[in-house]
């Protein structure tokens, strides 16, 4: 199967496509490779990727057999049962924002939100997207594992960092972060991790729509 140029969250990506230049999308996602002679393989919604209309076809031998992807960042820990995935989006800084949230129950089963912040910066809905993870816990559980992209939501809310801004939020968070056992662990945004994306997305939905989908697990 041939592959084509294609431009990811404005980086330079080579994309799996069809004969007619369509990108081949299987259940809305689209194998890519980010260099083609590393031989891993990353999978991207196929919405996010933008192929130019003068862009050739290349020939399948143009990446190298694809193999397995090591992603030790985004590991879950073995000592967490509950899991989550979280990001935040914003059109303009500030300007429209969104926060996206998957929360993986024990089970394996899933549950996803998102909220419309309103006018608001990227770091307040990478924020407020781990608060969401953490607020759609049962109030019986204690102890998740939250990934995020954010290294400031990690700094500001884990490693002490000193909050210039959104003070409060922080506060408020890490009230929230002690009381329910949260635990930060980053993940690289865009690198085909698929919660993350799937995250992303739904941060983006947020604000596409200008509404909110909130979490609400009942054990």
């Amino acid at each position: 199967m041939p592959w084509i140029e294609a431009t990811l969250r404005g980086q330079k990506v080579l994309a799996k496509a069809n004969a007619d230049r369509s990108l081949a999308s299987e259940g809305g996602r689209v194998e890519i490779r980010y260099k083609p002679n590393d031989g891993r393989a990353y999978r991207a919604s196929a919405s996010n990727l933008v192929v130019a209309s003068d862009a050739p076809l290349l020939p399948e031998e143009t990446c190298a057999p694809a193999g397995a992807v090591a992603q030790k960042a985004a590991a879950p820990s073995a000592s967490f049962a509950w899991k989550a995935y979280t990001d935040g989006a914003c059109s303009g800084n500030p300007g429209p924002a969104g926060a996206g949230v998957i929360v993986v129950m024990p089970n394996g089963k899933m549950h996803e939100g998102f909220a419309y912040l309103g006018e608001a910066t990227n770091n307040v809905a990478e924020l407020t997207a781990v608060l969401l993870a953490i607020e759609a816990l049962p109030a019986s559980v204690h102890g998740i594992l939250v990934h995020t992209d954010s290294q400031y939501a990690i700094g500001v809310l884990q490693k002490n960092w000193k909050a210039k801004a959104n003070q409060e939020l922080v506060a408020r968070i890490k009230k929230a972060v002690g009381e329910r056992g949260a635990h930060l662990q980053y993940v690289p945004g865009h690198a085909g991790v698929p919660l993350n994306e799937r995250a992303d997305e739904l941060a983006r939905e947020a604000i596409t729509t200008r509404r909110s989908q909130r979490i609400a697990i009942v054990e």
